[in-house]
């Protein structure tokens, strides 16, 4: 895995999660707050910490902002805050830059001035709790964007038999990546492969083609 070079601005609990959690899986981490404090916290914890306003371009520059391969802006009631930062980073270059929004209306506007990524990490654990205990037989899912994701489905009662008589990208519009049984794994499998119970698929899908097999399996 290639180290990339991580810039992390705001740390609170979140920023100081993805800050320490991307040093400790072997990338470069700089990590910024305008409070000492928070700084002090995590020092020791990445490659280097300092204490910064990332609403002030100028001070923003100085970090060469261009040269990191990915910036998140973590910073979290603060939305003008949040906001200067983001139009900074993307002015000043940034390849990649994902940010934290506390609500939709912060959401819709960093999308606009150009954040790559928007998250809203209380918003978005809620959404996926609720859907593993709708249907506790989706495994794990990975979002890919506002409108694609990867899910993992351990199939039951409601989807067994073989792939063409399943029919999955026909009724929900879903495609089958790969199918698993007792840990032996098969890539793009055919249409004549059989799905019995505790089986697990790994399907692709638009998020609403995905929610619609979620219902479908919580009946």
């Amino acid at each position: 895995m290639k180290s990339k070079q991580c810039l992390v601005i705001g740390l609170g609990r979140f920023g100081t999660a993805v800050a320490t959690t991307l040093y400790e899986m072997g990338h470069e981490v700089v990590a910024v707050d305008q409070h000492e404090e928070n700084v002090e916290r995590v020092m020791n914890l990445v490659t280097h910490a300092a204490i910064l306003d990332a609403s002030d371009e100028r001070a923003l520059r100085t970090l060469g902002v261009a040269d990191f391969d990915v910036v998140v802006v973590a910073i979290g009631t603060d939305v003008q805050a949040n906001i200067l930062a983001t139009m900074n980073a993307k002015s000043l270059g940034a390849p990649y830059v994902v940010c934290k929004a506390i609500d939709e209306m912060a959401r819709r506007v960093l999308e606009r001035i150009g954040a790559d990524l928007v998250i809203r990490p209380e918003h978005d654990m809620g959404v996926r709790l609720a859907r593993q205990i709708a249907t506790p037989n989706i495994v794990d899912t990975l979002d890919l964007g506002s409108d694609y994701a990867v899910v993992e489905i351990e199939a039951n009662e409601r989807l067994k038999g073989t792939l063409r008589d399943l029919n999955l990208t026909g009724r929900f519009g879903v495609q089958v990546i790969a199918m698993s049984r007792a840990g032996k794994i098969e890539v793009t499998p055919g249409a004549e492969d059989e799905l019995r119970p505790h089986d697990k698929l790994v399907l692709i899908g638009t998020t609403h083609a995905l929610d619609e097999l979620r219902r479908y399996l919580g009946e």
